[in-house]
């Protein structure tokens, strides 16, 4: 068909598209978790209109059908309307100079540019039933097909270093040196965009149309999703490779656990087709982070987002076609906003499976118990609140489990965090706590940290074997003995630690007496009073500076309220392995009395007891130090040792303190 206008002959090619369901009103608004919770939505030009035929007109630049919105444009430029009617048909109408190549004939065309395959296919084939990944995740791979990384640490490091010369062409043609496969192709242009394009947040506010331009992202490396996903598109078509974007929704920035999604699309990722199958990828995601505080982007490059299984994909991802879940079965929008968000980090740091498996969850009694499971021993910690509070973490061989008995009633948001190879905790979890019972009688000590209780990692600190393995420890008298043993070079230190007094920062320690037998620990607890109390373990490696590092607590219960222990007698270093304190345990001697002694202090000289007077002790048959001492007229008694008999120096090994009269 040709139309004549102004002298110039242009002609008018049609494409014809019948989609099986009614589109969505658009492929909308793309922002994720990058996108400011401020900005506006976002239309993508080209892709945009209603189901009353309402017309949209664009310009094409290069061989992209995305551009930007005219009202008005040149004829012997090449120009595009898209339309939709009420039953989801799209039709494209082409116009375009006489004597040039249609756009639409070049986007469908044989050329190797932009040709779908290697075995001649002009159009992506739509994903089927073999393209269907099942669904639960199986827990075979976190990748759709399998994946050796290692072999791609040549063509990443090249991939990451290419730089822009000119055009997108020659950009491609760069990376594609070391890539020998489809599936190289693919990575190399994952790469170069994960480490060299930014989300550009102000482009975003703005509503900037040119920041989705190729040509405008190659100069400014800086975009959105739509950017994002357009450009990686683009670079694959370049290089053979058939791929296809994916509007739809995202649980990204500003997801609220339990939301429900409507309205236009707020995301866009893509879908490559490799070795006979769709898989799946999304490059914004594995760039990097935005601060919502500062609203800076870091890139942090995330590899899990990178030929994701559907399985893992469909948790934060949902596309607006469901056969792009590659899904069998697929998930409804409804299955989608209520199940369970794993965060990328949950299967980055080898995380399985998490339960309940529901984000929102009701206390009962007023307790929730959440459970983890993990491929390898991994380091948990907790906030509800905001607060590492009002719970009971113990690390297990493969997991964690958690008791939360929130403080109040109400809604209480619950974050569980994880640590792999690095120092740092990641979110990997969020719950919404639903709380309509409080039991008063669980108040836990603020003090209390975690994890609660033995575990690998206190085995890896060197504790072992513990007397108590379990995290909590009741007792009807107020007293208690916990002991384990401990590697070689090794120190051992503990306190207590209580949410009321008498326990203060000068007696936390002073509740505890530490013995040494052999290479065992023993810690004698007495409680000041009844109620919950943290016994808190610390270690340090003798040979090493620092400070002594925080292992893990028990959690020590005492209901009787006629307790009321004094302090142990304060101990100094020269206590050493052997040692044993048989009278007397109180810390606390009474006035004018005569208070007998009796310890084991195997390879001393001599002993003796010092108030006001000295007081020796003699060595009975079996071996104990024994005698007594007058407490009349002093305030403090020590005892002292003399380590070698050739030497007249004392050491000093106990304190006590004498009540007032």
């Amino acid at each position: 068909m040709e139309l004549k206008k102004d002298s110039n002959t242009v002609s008018i090619d049609m494409l014809l598209i019948v989609h099986s369901e009614k589109r969505r009103a658009a492929q909308g608004t793309h922002s994720d978790r990058q996108a400011d919770p401020g900005a506006l939505p976002q239309r993508r030009g080209g892709l945009q209109g209603g189901g009353n035929g309402m017309q949209k007109w664009q310009k094409i630049e290069g061989n992209s059908l995305n551009g930007n919105l005219a009202d008005k444009q040149h004829p012997q430029q090449t120009q595009v309307i898209t339309s939709y009617d009420n039953q989801g048909t799209q039709l494209t109408v082409e116009v375009h100079p006489r004597d040039t190549m249609p756009e639409l004939l070049k986007k469908f065309s044989l050329d190797k540019r932009l040709q779908g395959d290697k075995n001649g296919n002009t159009r992506p084939r739509q994903p089927g039933g073999k393209d269907a990944h099942a669904y639960p995740w199986d827990r075979s791979s976190l990748k759709s097909m399998p994946l050796d990384l290692q072999q791609f640490e040549k063509l990443d490091t090249y991939a990451s270093q290419v730089t822009v010369k000119s055009g997108l062409d020659e950009l491609v043609n760069d990376l594609l040196q070391e890539a020998h496969s489809d599936l190289e192709r693919v990575r190399a242009i994952w790469i170069w965009i994960c480490h060299h394009i930014e989300y550009d947040i102000e482009a975003a506010q703005e509503k900037d149309r040119q920041a989705f331009k190729p040509s405008n992202i190659l100069q400014t490396q800086k975009t959105n999703c739509d950017g994002y996903a357009g450009l990686f598109e683009r670079m694959c078509r370049i290089a053979g490779v058939q791929c296809m974007t994916v509007p739809g929704y995202s649980k990204g920035f500003g997801y609220q656990t339990g939301q429900s999604f409507s309205g236009e699309f707020d995301h866009a990722w893509n879908a490559v087709f490799l070795e006979g199958r769709w898989h799946l990828l999304d490059s914004t995601w594995g760039s990097g982070l935005v601060d919502t505080a500062t609203s800076k982007f870091t890139f942090l490059y995330n590899e899990f987002y990178f030929l994701t299984h559907p399985a893992l994909f469909i948790e934060d991802h949902f596309p607006d076609n469901k056969n792009w879940q590659l899904l069998k079965p697929p998930q409804s929008l409804r299955q989608f906003e209520n199940n369970m968000y794993h965060k990328s980090e949950f299967y980055n740091k080898g995380m399985l499976s998490a339960h309940p498996d529901t984000p929102v969850i009701r206390t009962v009694n007023g307790k929730a118990t959440i459970t983890v499971e993990s491929c390898a021993p991994t380091p948990f910690m907790f906030m509800l609140n905001g607060k590492q509070e009002h719970g009971l973490l113990s690390l297990q061989k493969n997991g964690m489990k958690l008791d939360v008995y929130p403080p109040t009633m109400g809604t209480h948001k619950l974050q569980i965090f994880a640590k792999g190879s690095s120092d740092v905790y990641s979110s990997v979890l969020e719950y919404t706590l639903k709380c309509n019972y409080v039991d008063s009688g669980v108040r836990l000590p603020s003090e209390l940290h975690q994890p609660v209780g033995p575990s690998w990692f206190s085995e890896q600190m060197g504790i072992r074997k513990p007397s108590h393995p379990d995290p909590i420890i009741h007792t009807s008298d107020g007293r208690c003995s916990v002991s384990f043993g401990v590697e070689e070079g090794v120190s051992v230190l503990a306190s207590l630690h209580g949410d009321e007094g008498p326990v203060t920062e000068e007696t936390q320690r002073r509740y505890i007496f530490q013995l040494q037998r052999e290479k065992r620990t023993e810690l004698k607890v007495q409680l000041p009073r009844a109620g919950k109390f943290a016994l808190k373990i610390f270690v340090k490696k003798r040979q090493e500076p620092g400070n002594y590092a925080f292992v893990f607590n028990y959690l020590l219960c005492c209901s009787n309220t006629k307790v009321n222990w004094p302090v142990f007698p304060e101990s100094f270093g020269n206590w050493g392995q052997g040692n044993e304190l048989l009278e007397p345990l109180s810390g606390v001697l009474p006035a004018n009395r005569n208070v007998p002694f009796k310890l084991k202090l195997p390879g001393v000289a001599k002993a003796l007891v010092k108030g006001q007077d000295t007081w020796p002790l003699t060595l009975n048959g079996e071996g104990y130090w024994e005698g007594s001492c007058s407490t009349a007229g002093c305030q403090e008694v020590y005892v002292m040792v003399l380590e070698n008999a050739n030497h007249n120096f004392y050491s000093y090994i106990l304190k006590y303190t004498v009540n007032d009269q």
